[in-house]
C-alpha cells in the first residue's frame, strides 16, 4: 500500500493557476518531475490560456474552461508522444498559464526631450508622459518570442522595452499630427490613438497588443513655458500702457511693504511717475497732453508792459486793433481810449475795462479825470 500511495503522490490530478500578483503574464506550472495523471483535470479561468510544451516543442493551447486530459483533446501532444496504445499511461509535459486579460496603468515617459519643428514656435523640445494597457492576443507567439523557459514572466521584464517603443513612435506621431505645439492638448486623443495603433502593429510579432494608450500631458521646457505665460499675460492685458501701469502699481505695493527708507523713497518716486503717466493717459482721451513744464525755474522780474500778445479795444461798439501798449498809450493821451474802454488780450477770460487791467493801469496815471459836465470850476463856492 505504501508503494501505491507514493505512486499516486507523484501523479498530478488538477492543473490550475490562481494569480495573486496582478503583474504576472506567464507562469509555468511547477511539475518538478511529477507526471500528469491520465484523466487529470485542467482548469483554465477567464483571462487565462494554458499552453502545453512537450520535449521542447509547443503542443496544444487551451482557452478558458475545464478539461479532462485525454487523447481526444490533446491531439498534438499525443502525436508528439507517439503512444501506440492510447492515452492510458501518465505523461510528462510543461504547462504554461498565460494571462490574456489587460494589464492596465502601465506608465511611459520621455527620458529625453523630443525635438519637433513647430510651424509657429520653430524648433522646440517637448516632453510627454502617460499610461497604456497591455494584452496578450497570441499566447503561442509570446512564448516563442519573449518568454522562452522563464518560469514566471512579469510586466516589469518587458516594460522598459515597450517604453522605448512608445518614445520611438512619439516623435513621428507628433510630426504627422500637423498641429502647432500649443494646440497639442486639443488633439491628444487622436495622437494617442495613432500611437496605440502603431504599437499594436509593431508588437503583433510578439503576440501582444496595446488596446488602450493614453497621452496624459505634453510639456515645454521651463523657459518656453515662462515665455508663453508672459505672452498670455500680454494678450489678457491687451494695452501696453495699462500693463505698464499695472506693473508699476504692483511694484509700489511691494515697495510700500518695505519699512526701510529706500523702499519708501522708491515707492514715492514711482508713485509720482505713475501718477503723471496716468494723468497724461486720462487727459489724452479729451484733449492733447500739455507739454511738460520744468519742475523749477530761476526767479526773475515779471514781463515788461507791452510785451506779449497784441491788444484789442472797442471803439463805438466795434473791435479795433491789434496794437501794442505804445499804441494804447497814444490813444489814451488822445482820449480815444479811456478807463471804461473794453480791452482784450490772449489769455484773458473776456473783455474788461482798461482801467481794471493791471498791465494797463500805468497808462492812466498821468491822465486827468474828465471835466465836470456843467463846466463849473472845481472847488468854486456858491
Amino acid at each position: 500500500m505504501a508503494f501505491f500511495d507514493k505512486l499516486r503522490g507523484q501523479l498530478i490530478d488538477i492543473i490550475e493557476f490562481l494569480d495573486a500578483s496582478r503583474d504576472t503574464i506567464v507562469w509555468r506550472f511547477p511539475r518538478q518531475g511529477n507526471e500528469i495523471k491520465n484523466q487529470a483535470q485542467l482548469v483554465v479561468r477567464e483571462g487565462q490560456a494554458a499552453v502545453f510544451v512537450s520535449e521542447g516543442r509547443l503542443a496544444d493551447v487551451f482557452e478558458p474552461g475545464t478539461y479532462t486530459l485525454e487523447t481526444r483533446n490533446l491531439p498534438v501532444l499525443s502525436t508528439l508522444q507517439g503512444w501506440k496504445y492510447g492515452f492510458d499511461s501518465p505523461f510528462k509535459a510543461e504547462v504554461y498559464f498565460v494571462a490574456t486579460r489587460q494589464f492596465t496603468d502601465l506608465t511611459w515617459g520621455t527620458q529625453n526631450p523630443v525635438m519637433l519643428r513647430d510651424p509657429e514656435l520653430g524648433a522646440v523640445r517637448l516632453r510627454a508622459f502617460g499610461t497604456y494597457a497591455l494584452q496578450v492576443v497570441d499566447p503561442a507567439a509570446l512564448l516563442r518570442q519573449l518568454v522562452g523557459t522563464d518560469p514566471q514572466f512579469r510586466t516589469d521584464e518587458i516594460g522598459e522595452y515597450f517604453r522605448r517603443l512608445v518614445v520611438g513612435g512619439l516623435g513621428p506621431a507628433l510630426a504627422e499630427a500637423g498641429v502647432a505645439a500649443i494646440d497639442l492638448a486639443a488633439n491628444q486623443r487622436e495622437i494617442a490613438d495613432r500611437i496605440g495603433g502603431q504599437l499594436s502593429e509593431d508588437l503583433a510579432q510578439y503576440g501582444v497588443a496595446v488596446p488602450r494608450f493614453v497621452l496624459e500631458n505634453v510639456s515645454f521646457p521651463p523657459e518656453v513655458e515662462a515665455a508663453l505665460d508672459k505672452r498670455t499675460q500680454m494678450a489678457v492685458v491687451g494695452d501696453l500702457d495699462r500693463y505698464t501701469q499695472l506693473q508699476s502699481a504692483n511694484a509700489i505695493e511691494t515697495a510700500a511693504g518695505n519699512p526701510g527708507g529706500a523702499g519708501q523713497g522708491l515707492g514715492l518716486g514711482m508713485g509720482m511717475a505713475m501718477g503723471q503717466q496716468m494723468a497724461q493717459s486720462l487727459g489724452g482721451s479729451t484733449a492733447p497732453a500739455a507739454p511738460a513744464q520744468p519742475q523749477s525755474a530761476p526767479a526773475g522780474p515779471p514781463p515788461l508792459p507791452g510785451a506779449g500778445s497784441p491788444w484789442y479795444w472797442a471803439v463805438g461798439g466795434a473791435q479795433a486793433g491789434p496794437g501794442s501798449v505804445a499804441d494804447l498809450s497814444a490813444l489814451v493821451r488822445s482820449g480815444e481810449v479811456t478807463r471804461e474802454t473794453l480791452v482784450w488780450q490772449e489769455g484773458m477770460a473776456g473783455w474788461t475795462a482798461a482801467g481794471q487791467v493791471a498791465a494797463l493801469s500805468p497808462l492812466f496815471a498821468a491822465v486827468p479825470p474828465p471835466l465836470p459836465q456843467d463846466g463849473a470850476a472845481p472847488g468854486a463856492g456858491a
